[in-house]
């Protein structure tokens, strides 16, 4: 990888380290998805139960999240990384294993509380390797298992199930976390001494909760019935509840809370997270769609649908290196709006396809759609944080995970209820999706707009520090640190 040769070695160590770890996690969330009625009717259960498969890692995610920056203070961020994948490993193993829908589940649970730890920490060790320098090129690396993972995980997915025993699903893990516990172990460099951090167990109990709440209230609006039903409302309405509570406890705790919400003060995290929401409405969202386009529209296989999708996949790699350049040469501001912008004229054709349209055409639409979404992924990653001190960073992390993680639960729940509600007033497949595309469309041209807020220039990395917070000098190096507008 071309933006590798110019890091400092330390840091293209962690970032080799990080990556390889990585790939396991977003690989495994993205081939599961597409094997659900196999592994129904290999286990002789219900979709209804064996959904629970990715229900129940998602919501494990929402659990783990939160706890990472406090983890990281207490046993270091090298030795939390090898415990997560570790634990992500042996769970890998016990779901392939499994025997029945409850076992898998249950492997399935403790594999997101692994995979929930390993997503936030690995910006973390990157972010803080780095120093502030060079963050452009350095989220091009990073970012490589998040904007990949989507588009080459059902194909991967498609290619086991239609050669191989549905346990492959599981045991393609094995040799991603392996090589990457083996490069963590020779590689990350050596943790910091300890701090006797005393974990918030209130802000724990608030936040965790709420997380798991409000994804399980939209991983259910996919669901017939869509927004109107019970199990939507009600966790909604709870999670939003316990997420107000969590971030007044917050706003009065700033230095031991769970995760320091006065950091969304800072305009170039509080834009990223937004606009990293919408880009998991824009991932996640169309990529329900896209599958089912190519199945239900136009008669493809499960597989057939996922080649089709490489040409985004394509894109995405090629634009990675470019943005990070651009990203750390003009700041992120232009470069998300660009990408956005192109993310929109990538989608746009499948908005006005019909069931005839040419499928070269498409293809060439999801290769520029690919390409805009792999230049919007690295300034966001990147600009989050800008001017954030080393001991920011594990919050920051924490913040921006968990709007991609939401965002991409919403963006789902959405445009399945969208696409739902033309099939059933009566269009034709081909128009109900073309309605659920524009509203994809739409949710790209509103990430144009917010871009704006982004910094325009990265500015000098901030002095690195250690220990405790040091509020007076905090306050001078924002100031020094702060991006030209």
């Amino acid at each position: 990888m071309a933006e590798m040769e110019t890091l400092d070695p330390v840091l293209r160590r962690t970032a080799i380290a990080v990556v390889v770890g990585a790939l396991a996690v977003v690989f495994d969330t993205t081939i599961v998805s597409i094997a659900l009625r196999t592994l129904a009717t290999e286990l002789n259960t219900t979709v209804d139960v064996i959904q629970w498969v990715t229900t129940g890692y998602l919501l494990a995610l929402g659990v783990a999240i939160p706890l990472v920056g406090w983890a990281q203070s207490r046993i270091g961020g090298k030795r939390l990384w090898i415990a997560a994948l570790s634990l992500f490993l042996v769970a890998s193993v016990l779901c392939s294993l499994a025997g029945d829908p409850q076992s898998l589940i249950a492997s399935r649970i403790v594999q997101g509380l692994g995979g929930g730890a390993l997503l936030p920490l690995s910006s973390t060790l990157v972010i803080q390797a780095a120093q502030g320098r060079n963050l452009g090129r350095v989220m091009a690396t990073l970012s490589l298992p998040a904007v990949l993972g989507p588009i080459l995980g059902p194909v991967l997915g498609g290619l086991i199930m239609n050669t191989l025993d549905w346990r492959w699903l599981f045991w393609v893990n094995v040799p991603f976390c392996v090589v990457g516990l083996i490069l963590a172990t020779l590689l990350l460099p050596k943790d910091e001494p300890a701090r006797p951090v005393r974990l918030d167990v209130v802000g724990l109990l608030l936040l965790s909760p709420s997380i798991v709440w409000l994804l399980f209230g939209l991983s259910n609006g996919a669901k017939d019935g869509g927004f109107g039903r019970a199990d939507v409302v009600l966790p909604l309405i709870f999670g939003a509840a316990l997420l107000t509570g969590f971030v007044a406890w917050a706003i009065r705790r700033p230095g031991t809370a769970l995760i320091d919400v006065r950091l969304l003060t800072h305009r170039p995290l509080a834009t990223s997270s937004a606009l990293l929401f919408l880009t998991g409405v824009s991932l996640y969202g169309a990529m329900l769609l896209l599958p089912l386009y190519w199945q239900e529209v136009r008669g493809f296989d499960p597989l057939g649908a996922g080649l089709l999708l490489i040409s985004q996949g394509v894109g995405t790699f090629l634009s990675r290196s470019s943005a990070g350049r651009l990203t750390d040469r003009f700041g992120a501001r232009w470069v998300s709006v660009a990408g956005f912008a192109i993310v929109g004229v990538g989608t746009l054709p499948f908005a006005v396809a019909t069931a005839s349209t040419n499928e070269w055409m498409l293809m060439a639409a999801l290769l520029v759609r690919g390409f805009g979404l792999g230049a919007v992924t690295i300034p966001l990653m990147a600009g989050g944080f800008v001017g954030l001190e080393r001991a920011e960073v594990p919050h920051a992390s924490v913040i921006t995970r968990i709007a991609t993680q939401v965002g991409g639960s919403f963006g789902v729940a959405v445009l399945a209820v969208i696409l739902h509600a033309r099939v059933v007033g009566g269009a034709d497949l081909a128009t109900a999706f073309d309605q659920a595309f524009w509203w994809a469309v739409g949710f790209t041209g509103l990430g144009v707009a917010l871009s704006f807020l982004l910094p325009s220039r990265q500015g000098p990395p901030p002095e690195r520090v250690s220990g405790g917070r040091q509020p007076g000098a905090e306050r001078s190096r924002r100031r020094a640190c702060r991006p030209r507008r």
